[in-house]
């Protein structure tokens, strides 16, 4: 990047601090100054003041320089510095039906640790933000977070969120329509607290280290009995004109002879739509050769089949990602493909979650970490 004359000093500082910042975070673990200046195209002088500058913010430090072993040194030593990750940390939540979980990471987005509690289908709302307070402060404690170094928390929950973190829709938590979600969770953390889709949240997760790193038009499929999905455009995530886009599980009530409870009935009994570990049994006795079992399996891919079909005919991904919660998910992935194969003008990729249960926090963690970005490089 090229100096820019005239203009005010302050914003021309901060163009400068956020070129070198940013390619420091892309030289990991360490960068010269003169690869600094080559790489920002910033003159020496003006790079070691910007990094005098991130120094005494705490975002940067100053390395020794190794020589490898036997080597002699010539001369003084190259200055190289190195991003501080360790500078503060990144908290992605998952708030579901049947758990919640927290995941601790650094600047950097490096996971550092996790916690996970089970909660009540049938908990309140002021329970279930209680048993995420504690999941998160437990975890917070672990590691020794003060409240000052939580830069950013992202949260991913179940239902329509609308854009000031409130869920305006969500018939699987009791007492969730309605919520202030972000308003309520920042009064725990002192940081800014944002509300995603849990199936939007996935979705970003698996973009960035999972089954999807490198796939720009995405669709990522929560196969729970009431499906949810979150796409991906061009690599930006498809929200809607009211979060509600991806919501496929309301397509049954279009219809559809078989309700949500009825799919993966095996005796006539309803099966709790939240009940991961119902679904997970009947996935498991299809594959061990139980005729009913594999009856109610044919049924929920249809199911699927239809609510992805309507997805994939509309956006054109090149990749469909299958996950959810229950175990054995992945069983569906084939016949799915197969289907989509056949339906569809031109059929994606289909393939299973590289997360799995983790995919929702670990989506969480990354819009915790484009928050502290666009905080660390916007500089209007």
């Amino acid at each position: 990047m090229g100096q820019l004359m005239g203009g005010d000093p302050s914003l021309l500082r901060r163009i400068n601090s956020a070129a070198v910042l940013r390619a420091l975070r892309a030289a990991e673990p360490a960068c010269s100054l003169t690869d600094l200046a080559r790489v920002t195209g910033l003159s020496r002088p003006t790079v070691e003041g910007v990094l005098d500058g991130l120094t005494r913010a705490g975002l940067v430090a100053e390395t020794t320089s190794q020589a490898p072993p036997g080597a002699r040194r010539l001369g003084r030593p190259a200055r190289r510095f190195r991003f501080r990750a360790e500078a503060g940390r990144l908290l992605g939540v998952e708030v579901g039906s049947r758990r919640v979980s927290a995941v601790l990471a650094d600047l950097a987005g490096r996971r550092l640790g996790g916690v996970s509690r089970a909660v009540s289908t049938r908990a309140p709302a002021d329970d279930r933000l209680a048993r995420v307070t504690a999941a998160a402060g437990e975890l917070l404690g672990r590691y020794d977070v003060a409240a000052p170094a939580l830069r950013a928390v992202a949260v991913g929950t179940p239902g329509i969120v609308a854009d000031d973190g409130s869920v305006a829709l969500c018939t699987a938590l009791p007492g969730w329509t309605g919520l202030p979600l972000g308003e309520r969770l920042g009064e725990s953390f002192q940081a800014p607290v944002l509300v995603e889709n849990d199936a939007n949240a996935a979705v970003l997760g698996e973009r960035w280290v999972g089954a999807a790193v490198g796939a720009d038009d995405v669709v990522m499929v929560l196969a729970g009995l009431s499906p949810g999905a979150g796409s991906l455009i061009g690599g930006r995530l498809h929200r809607g004109h009211a979060g509600a886009a991806g919501e496929i599980g309301a397509l049954h009530l279009l219809g559809r002879l078989a309700t949500p409870e009825r799919l993966l009935s095996t005796a006539g009994t309803p099966v709790d739509p939240l009940d991961e570990r119902a679904v997970a049994r009947v996935l498991a006795q299809a594959r061990a050769g139980d005729p009913r079992a594999g009856d109610a399996v044919a049924r929920f891919v249809e199911r699927l089949t239809h609510d992805v079909t309507a997805l994939v005919l509309a956006l054109d991904p090149e990749l469909v990602v299958v996950g959810g919660w229950a175990t054995g998910l992945e069983a569906v992935v084939e016949p799915l493909r197969r289907e989509l194969d056949r339906l569809c003008l031109r059929p994606p990729r289909v393939v299973a979650s590289a997360l799995g249960p983790a995919a929702v926090a670990t989506g969480a963690v990354r819009l915790a970490l484009d928050r502290l970005e666009a905080e660390l490089f916007t500089v209007a």
